[in-house]
């Protein structure tokens, strides 16, 4: 009997951890979110709508950690160092899984080996904006005019998408101008109002207020369809260059070696959570569109786009500070 009750107490305790590990009870405490922005910004508010949205379906606190810096290397870095259980997830913007590994002459993380993509969850673009004064209307009296005379363009910063925007831009159309990195898009486009740069590529809804007030107008938006937010701005590939597209998107990771039914579990509800009528809503709001691609898609997203800006990164002799 003594060797039954043994037995019996061992396959209940066996069974008693089977559900977390199956992904049935998971998560059966607060999980852990690594961002790879500060607080306040695009990524974090977008995270914190997902996230809210998730917690009320699986009972479970989010809680988030904001680790800027390095493009996005220290906050991938600080998920890594948790165990791959499900418990410690991130989100960030795709540049710091596509870009980075051509921007930085050493990366402290391998995309590929190291990280799993849950979903790209949301797109969003860039939108062209010059001073008013500047006698251009279109992409290409931009880059006419940019052959005539000296012109800057302002960024976020290296690397940024801002940056990347305009560099490809540069590569597509022919467009000569200098990069001048700032801190941010708020001090981006204060110089662009300001008439110390001659254009800049950062998302519509930072830009629009300042189009509101007639500080600076729009020439272009750069996904392949054209902003909600900016409905009367054509497209850089209206303007006579077919197929240009650039866009962004934010992701969900984990670990390499998170138990796949708990991948499972984190899919299905940050895919749902994006998708609610309310998040749409929000997300519709500041020009950021909601495709909540599955693992599989996301792969192949993240694959298709390291490539792109691999070759964007060489051919425009992009290095990070």
């Amino acid at each position: 009997m003594t060797k039954f009750a043994m037995a019996a107490g061992l396959v209940v305790l066996v069974m008693a951890g089977m559900p977390e590990a199956s992904g049935q009870g998971y998560p059966a405490r607060p999980v852990r979110v690594f961002v790879t922005s500060t607080a306040g910004g695009p990524l974090d508010v977008f995270t914190r709508l997902v996230t809210n949205r998730m917690e009320q379906s699986l009972k479970q606190p989010f809680v988030i950690e904001n680790k800027a810096g390095a493009g996005g290397n220290l906050a991938i870095v600080g998920m890594l160092q948790a165990p791959a259980d499900g418990y410690t997830i991130g989100f960030s913007i795709d540049t710091t899984l596509t870009v980075n590994p051509s921007l930085f002459k050493q990366m402290p993380f391998d995309p590929e080996k190291d990280v799993v993509p849950v979903s790209v969850l949301a797109k969003f673009g860039q939108a062209l904006g010059v001073p008013p004064s500047l006698p251009v209307k279109s992409v290409k009296e931009l880059q006419a005019l940019s052959l005539q005379r000296d012109m800057n363009y302002g960024s976020a910063g290296i690397g940024s998408p801002s940056h990347l925007s305009f560099a490809y831009l540069q590569a597509v159309t022919g467009i000569r101008a200098t990069h001048i990195p700032y801190r941010g898009n708020p001090p981006t486009l204060l110089a662009l109002a300001g008439g110390d740069t001659q254009a800049s590529m950062v998302i519509s809804t930072s830009l629009l207020p300042m189009v509101q007030q007639g500080k600076v107008k729009t020439l272009a938006y750069s996904d392949t369809v054209r902003s909600e937010v900016l409905p009367d701005v054509p497209t850089v590939a209206e303007q006579g260059y077919p197929g240009f597209e650039v866009v962004f998107s934010y992701v969900m990771v984990v670990p390499k070696g998170t138990p796949q039914s708990v991948i499972d579990v984190l899919t299905r509800e940050a895919r749902t959570a994006v998708m609610f009528p309310a998040v749409r809503d929000k997300l519709k709001a500041v020009d950021t569109v909601p495709i909540a691609l599955t693992p599989a898609a996301s792969s192949e997203w993240l694959r298709k786009n390291t490539a792109k800006w691999k070759d964007v990164v060489t051919r425009m002799n992009i290095r990070a500070e």
